[in-house]
């Protein structure tokens, strides 16, 4: 049988497993977010379910400091400042509430980005600081700010209880005087290695690497790949013609809240990323693509919620020609944002009124509007242009508007502005937009079912695709050219409710199937690629690619196949769906023209840390991250078994100290008495 140690440890403290932190960031700047000391923070626990609960904690109650259980929805900035305000709260735990807050939580800024876009003193001061427009209206800024105590967000409501018993247990005050000890504590650990802002942290760092045999960094850049790929295979080694002229569709893939890796982002990226994969399928499914005058490229930006990381670095890798594609290649540009929540099935056009003074710009851009427009006759969805006096809403859009005046339009599903009232939160969930499945339903029959936001997302896809194919010369009639909502509902499944599903586990590597989590997350984050990134590659590959009949030695090793393209073609051995009558898989290999980019910001490239014209970010490293939650004994208590600690060790100090004095008295050997002397 199994023998299982019973230590003394798991007998004091109950561990808290299923809990996120928040965690420091760093810019050219500033620190924010939270940290505890580097031994952990204890307190006292204290729930607070309504702001006059929290008198007790700021005031009157005896035990300070205090942790407090904050309820999901008095998580707010008014709240967070007072507490930030005193000496008497060590840190906090947040329960998620459910429902979702109904006014709304964005712990994001209200100018998302603000002074990494286009629009500056030089070039539209009129809209610089969304002056003109204020985009997250609802945005309090809280992930923005600079917490010296720790924040963990409780995700599991078990546990939750467990704390809530806990305390109705030891800590209820009884008619205004403080509860009776024991009471219940909670200690939470998340000290931070980096300080001050990221030029302190990166040249720290970098003497460490210079000049220790162990190094110890302190922080790392935010950094991961982008996603692309052609609907004409090109050269990714070598260069575009300069004549070639080049259609890029672009959206983000990432997203952000207030704690670390809690990154749901259903509006705020996966509603635009899964219809731009869509729409790509829906192209290639075209047969006359080869003949097109132009070519489009697909591109999945990661780090767009941190300054713009990976259009940033995009651009700059175009002007040093580091990319098979240069700005000058690009016709125009046509970029997803947030889609799903849209009113009357509207879809805003947005464009850049400063670019658009330009008599050649503006021939183009409404052009480019006109074929949007025309294209949604006969579909659900209606395209209306958002006006000129409108800026740009935050997008990538606006890096390539800093290099060259492309012409370009944004679609998005608000005209001013965000519809979506939990951006960059932990609350922009497959709920916020409308993915709704009947009850009872298998894991499988989840994954196949298509929702009415799958639906509606695919009439965007189905929108886009065709207008794509005008814009790249395409003469045919274009209704034939449909996004799939089946693969739509694959799609939202996989990257919003379960990511360890029966197709995304067919689609990737077998060496991958270890980045198959359950519940999808897309923060960015410093080691990469992020799992996002790796199947927004493997799922665009497996839409827009072709299985080629090669054996899994010519697939790793393409070049040693002559009529294999390497250049062209990008080549991966997949592990193929489980057959039927078997528990194997059947594994294939897929050809695409999908390739990875590096995303990290030009700023780690130049060694410019306090670069105001690149991102900037960095997080910082850390040892250790935990909860626990356990009894503490009053001081007097503690005091007194100090005392008498002291006392019994004293005393037998000295009882050891006389025992070995007289050691010859006490422990000498009696006389034998056979013995006479004479």
């Amino acid at each position: 049988g199994s023998c299982q140690g019973n230590s003394v440890e798991r007998k004091i403290y109950i561990p808290l497993n299923k809990t996120a932190p928040c965690v420091r960031l760093l810019n050219a700047t500033h620190q924010i977010g939270c940290q505890s000391s580097i031994s952990g923070d204890t307190g006292v626990i204290h729930v607070v379910e309504k702001e006059e609960d929290l008198s007790w904690v700021l005031a009157d109650g005896p035990h300070p400091p205090y942790m407090i259980l904050l309820d999901g929805n008095l998580f707010n900035r008014r709240v967070l400042l007072q507490l930030k305000g005193t000496s008497r709260v060590s840190g906090l735990a947040v329960a998620v509430a459910k429902p979702n807050p109904p006014q709304g939580f964005s712990p994001g800024l209200k100018c998302p980005n603000d002074g990494f876009g286009v629009y500056s003193k030089d070039y539209g001061p009129q809209y610089a600081h969304c002056n003109k427009t204020v985009w997250n209206p609802v945005g309090s800024g809280l992930s923005y700010e600079d917490f010296d105590f720790p924040i963990f967000l409780l995700e599991d409501a078990n546990e939750t209880q467990v704390i809530k018993q806990c305390y109705q247990d030891h800590n209820v005050p009884h008619e205004g005087s403080g509860p009776e000890y024991p009471l219940c504590a909670m200690q939470l650990f998340s000290h931070m290695h980096a300080v001050t802002s990221t030029v302190t942290c990166m040249r720290r760092s970098y003497l460490q690497s210079t000049f220790s045999i162990n190094p110890e960094v302190v922080c790392d850049p935010l950094l991961d790949y982008n996603v692309w790929s052609t609907l004409q295979p090109i050269n990714s080694s070598g260069k575009v013609d300069p004549e070639k002229e080049v259609i890029i569709v672009a959206t983000r893939i990432d997203s952000h809240s207030f704690f670390w890796n809690i990154a749901p982002g259903a509006e705020s990226a996966v509603s635009s990323f899964v219809t731009h994969l869509a729409a790509a399928e829906a192209l290639h499914k075209v047969s006359d693509i080869h003949l097109l005058q132009r070519n489009i490229m697909f591109t999945f930006f990661q780090g767009e919620t941190f300054d713009y990381i990976g259009s940033s670095r995009m651009v700059y890798d175009m002007e040093k020609d580091k990319f098979p594609v240069r700005l000058s290649n690009i016709y125009s540009f046509v970029e997803l944002n947030q889609v799903a929540l849209r009113n009357d099935s509207t879809l805003w056009m947005h464009t850049d009124p400063v670019s658009r003074l330009n008599e050649s710009v503006e021939a183009q851009v409404r052009n480019l509007l006109d074929i949007l427009s025309s294209s949604s006759s006969g579909a659900n969805v209606t395209l209306q242009e958002a006006g000129f006096s409108q800026p740009l809403p935050p997008s990538s859009f606006q890096r390539f508007l800093r290099a060259q005046h492309i012409p370009g339009v944004v679609l998005t599903d608000h005209r001013t502005a965000f519809q979506n009232r939990y951006y960059q939160s932990m609350y922009d969930t497959p709920e916020n937009i409308q993915m709704q499945y009947p009850e009872g339903l298998t894991p499988e029959e989840t994954l196949e079912y298509v929702t009415d936001t799958a639906k509606s997302l695919a009439e965007v896809a189905t929108v886009v695709a065709r207008a794509l194919y005008r814009l790249a010369g395409g003469a045919n009639n274009t209704s034939a050219i449909q996004a799939d909502p089946k693969t739509v509902s694959r799609m939202l499944y996989g990257f919003l409710i379960k990511m360890n599903n029966s197709w995304f586990q067919s689609i990737i590597k077998p060496d991958l199937k270890g980045i198959l989590g359950d519940v999808p997350q897309h923060y960015v984050a410093v080691s990469s690629p992020v799992n996002t990134t790796y199947l927004v590659q493997y799922v665009l590959a497996n839409l827009t690619g072709t299985v080629v009949n090669l054996t899994k030695e010519e697939c790793l090793n393409p070049e040693k196949t002559p009529s294999s393209e390497k250049e062209m073609y990008d080549y991966a051995w997949v592990q193929g769906s489980l057959d039927p009558n078997s528990t194997s898989r059947v594994p294939y290999c897929v050809r695409s023209t999908v390739h990875l980019s590096k995303a990290l910001s030009p700023a780690f490239e130049l060694r410019q840390w306090g670069s105001t014209e690149y991102s900037t970010w960095t997080e910082s490293r850390w040892k250790d991250i935990r909860a626990r939650i356990f009894l503490v004994a009053s001081k007097e208590l503690e005091i007194i078994t100090l005392v008498v600690g002291i006392v019994i060790l004293v005393v037998s100090l000295l009882a050891t100290y006389l025992i070995n004095a007289k050691a010859d008295v006490l422990f000498s050997t009696p006389r034998d008495p056979g013995a006479v002397a004479y």
